[in-house]
């Protein structure tokens, strides 16, 4: 990653909307199959860019989202919970980088910053997130980058919302014990 216009940072509740669209972008073209396409065309934006107001307004004191900017536009986001489940440690909710960014290392740095905090902040270390089984690409990369599949779940519908499923899609956690490579160490 060369790119000086690429910056890190945390998240704040100005940057919602612009995170809602990345992410509506990312189910869009990832999640079409098992999310059902009246939702991911009709109302994945506006469902998103209200959670995100929301998760960004009033965050839980153990909420870490760091963006990725270029040229201050976003185009990568983690969105993690730290110490969110006893056995399995924190949970990355989201992680997303803009489709025409791709595989130039910026879903590799959020990754290992979100590896970074949850070293730094959390009682214990590990961490884990659910892919869609259908998300081979995503599948590759967290298997490059350490992580291991050791469950398969039912998906739950956003919102709770039967009607935003195509039938009952898979969903396979990903799990780390030990920090993924590129793991920068704390300043």
């Amino acid at each position: 990653m060369s790119n000086p216009a690429l910056q890190f940072r945390a998240a704040r509740p100005d940057d919602a909307h612009a995170v809602a669209r990345l992410h509506a972008d990312s189910w869009q073209r990832h999640y079409r199959g098992a999310y059902s396409d009246a939702f991911l065309d009709g109302e994945a934006t506006e469902f998103l860019d209200r959670m995100w107001i929301e998760r960004l307004t009033a965050p839980p004191a153990q909420a870490c989202t760091i963006l990725a900017e270029d040229d201050g536009v976003i185009v990568g986001l983690a969105h993690t919970l730290l110490d969110d489940d006893p056995v399995w440690g924190a949970f990355i909710d989201n992680l997303h980088v803009r489709h025409t960014l791709k595989r130039q290392g910026i879903g590799s740095r959020l990754l290992a910053l979100t590896a970074q905090t949850v070293f730094r902040q959390s009682s214990s270390w590990s961490l884990y997130l659910w892919v869609l089984e259908q998300n081979a690409a995503a599948q590759a990369f967290y298997s490059a980058r350490g992580g291991s599949c050791v469950e398969r779940d039912v998906v739950p519908p956003p919102g709770g919302d039967l009607a935003r499923l195509n039938g009952r899609p898979q969903g396979l956690r990903f799990a780390w014990h030990t920090a993924p490579p590129e793991t920068p160490t704390p300043n």
